[in-house]
């Protein structure tokens, strides 16, 4: 598995971009922040939601078999459990880079979709945030790139891999 800059920069190097989970109501969503941002920034980006004909102004699709032309690479940003759709769905139209999208907690990670979609010839970044390595990033977002860069994982698990190192916390890295 390639290292977190390599796969960010083979995900990143994809000008045809779809993010699923993007809301209805923008504020600070996480898949409308990367919508956003990635629009901001040149991407030709696609938001997926099924239940939407518009999303930040933009037309919305259902799936990612409606976006014309195709994508290269997906950001998931739904619940865990709707990852696996959306990877058979990649499989299904040749999409080869997924992102699962994640800051704390579960995020859109799901560990077996992840799994079956390398299985099936998908590039997975398991958590994280493409938006840790679009320039330029915001404050967070390089704070987040950095505990990447340095530990080679996506953020929760570096965070969780430190926390069972702290002789203070329990083996869940629950500290008291």
């Amino acid at each position: 598995m390639p290292a977190i800059t390599e796969a960010a920069a083979a995900f990143l190097a994809n000008k045809r971009v779809a993010v699923t989970g993007v809301s209805r109501s923008p504020g600070d969503h996480g898949s409308n922040v990367v919508y956003r941002r990635l629009r901001e920034r040149g991407y030709d980006v696609f938001a997926v939601n099924p239940n939407a004909e518009t999303v930040e102004g933009d037309q919305a699709f259902p799936d990612l078999a409606s976006i014309p032309d195709g994508v290269d690479a997906v950001v998931i940003g739904t619940r865990p459990e709707r990852a696996r759709a959306t990877i058979d769905e990649c499989v299904e139209l040749g999409i080869g880079q997924v992102w699962m999208h994640r800051a704390f907690g579960a995020g859109s990670v799901s560990p077996e979709a992840a799994e079956h979609g390398r299985s099936q010839g998908i590039s997975v970044i398991e958590g994280g945030c493409p938006l840790m390595f679009v320039p330029p990033a915001d404050t967070g977002h390089k704070g987040m790139r950095w505990v990447c860069t340095m530990t080679g994982k996506p953020v929760l698990r570096a965070a969780r891999m430190w926390a069972r190192k702290l002789s203070c916390c329990r083996p869940r890295g629950e500290c008291s």
